[in-house]
């Protein structure tokens, strides 16, 4: 089942997605922090510490959104990193953070599709991206294409939503994505749909060992699972 935000659109969900972020952009930043306890911090952090040893020189961020990943890398001392995000209202906050953190030169915010990104083959050392590919269209064709420009060799390291299993956490998170998050994303972003949208994208995604098997099919080797917070989300590691 493709997960929408706007239901009663005809719309495509690329399209649908970047209409959202581009309404809730100016609040985006806020509400994650706010909504994840400050705990999605903490996770980008564990994300980019497992490129530490590989040092990649040339990074690329997809789905940069306002750019906080692309940020965090720069702990991993690269040359360059380039965000790519399908919501210009997203890019236009993180542009604004860029400037105001003097690393416009190091982060490069360009408007682009993720699934059919505009590079030549094997450019980059790392492909990097949080909470992005449950949002993609077709999820194998933009895993196919995160994997071509990357080099061989090349990393890439994937943090995303997952489901927590046993209890009390699957419960807990349960009604706080199905009825906290929604009520308190509405008021705030005042956008009825997108955080109705976060739950239940979460719910479809495939987690876990299902989603390793997607990286393997699309070409991908040496994956691996790190779960963080008691399931709640996970990072994703693979080689090209």
């Amino acid at each position: 089942m493709t997960v929408l935000p706007y239901k009663n659109q005809e719309k495509s969900k690329k399209q649908q997605v970047a209409e959202m972020f581009n309404k809730i952009s100016k609040r985006y930043d806020f509400l994650n922090h706010f909504l994840s306890m400050g705990i999605d911090i903490l996770w980008r952090k564990s994300a980019i510490r497992q490129l530490k040893s590989h040092q990649p020189k040339l990074i690329l961020d997809i789905a940069t959104g306002t750019g906080d990943l692309a940020i965090e890398a720069l702990r991993l001392n690269p040359d360059k990193i380039i965000g790519v995000d399908i919501s210009e209202g997203m890019l236009e906050v993180g542009r604004k953070k860029m400037v105001e953190l003097g690393v416009e030169d190091q982060i490069e915010m360009r408007l682009g599709d993720s699934e059919q990104l505009l590079f030549e083959d094997n450019k980059f050392d790392a492909v990097i991206v949080a909470f992005g590919v449950r949002n993609f269209e077709n999820l194998e064709k933009g895993l196919a294409d995160m994997r071509r420009v990357l080099r061989e060799g090349g990393k890439l390291v994937v943090l995303e939503f997952s489901k927590p299993t046993k209890f009390p956490m699957k419960q807990l998170y349960g009604f706080y994505f199905k009825a906290i998050l929604p009520m308190i994303g509405k008021v705030v972003s005042s956008d009825n749909s997108a955080y109705t949208y976060l739950p239940e994208s979460v719910a479809e995604f495939p987690y876990g060992q299902e989603f390793l098997n997607i990286l393997e099919k699309t070409g991908y080797k040496d994956t691996q699972c790190k779960p963080l917070t008691f399931g709640i989300s996970s990072i994703y590691i693979a080689t090209k």
